[in-house]
């Protein structure tokens, strides 16, 4: 069996971050995901889904997305039922989200607010460390570092720059993967 959703929309409303009894933070969204086709008047439908995340994601989706926010969904389709206040039994289908991609940065025209760089992106990994984590050898990181500022390229070596000088490349049939 196999039970896998890929979504990628926009926040119709700012996330609801909630907290459980034991203190585990969940987060409720609904994301609008444009159908791949037009009605028959031209226009364009959508689709409004709901998606709930745990944990630390939950946090960060409340902490870093709001409406209009780009966002993509990595999760399954789970239902649920309950007992509604007349006493009919209500329904649930929604996308228990495993992942939650931020696709936009956090000042762009569609959503998020201020405090990042157009270059900061949510999904983006952590950047380097400077300096060694391990301690000592930090030779190759300074000599990357004086010739960085020296050499407009970012080589480590101006002899490393395969096109210094003519702008050929002597490569012989041996080398070709093909």
């Amino acid at each position: 069996m196999m039970n896998r959703v890929v979504l990628v929309g926009r926040l119709t409303k700012d996330p609801d971050l909630r907290y459980t009894p034991n203190g585990v933070p969940v987060a409720t969204f609904t994301l609008a995901v444009n159908r791949p086709f037009s009605s028959q008047s031209g226009e364009r439908e959508a689709d409004f889904i709901n998606c709930v995340v745990w944990r630390k994601p939950a946090e960060n989706v409340a902490n870093f997305l709001k409406k209009g926010s780009l966002a993509g969904v990595d999760g399954r389709i789970q239902t649920r039922n309950y007992e509604g206040q007349d006493g009919k039994r209500v329904y649930v289908t929604e996308v228990q989200a495993e992942s939650v991609q931020f696709l936009e940065p956090k000042n762009s025209s569609g959503g998020g607010g201020g405090g990042r760089s157009d270059n900061d992106y949510f999904g983006a990994p952590p950047r380097e460390p400077q300096g060694n984590p391990y301690g000592g050898g930090n030779q190759n990181q300074r000599q990357y570092q004086n010739n960085s500022n020296n050499n407009s390229k970012g080589f480590t070596k101006v002899d490393d720059d395969p096109f210094a000088g003519n702008g050929q490349i002597d490569i012989s049939d041996d080398d070709l993967p093909f």
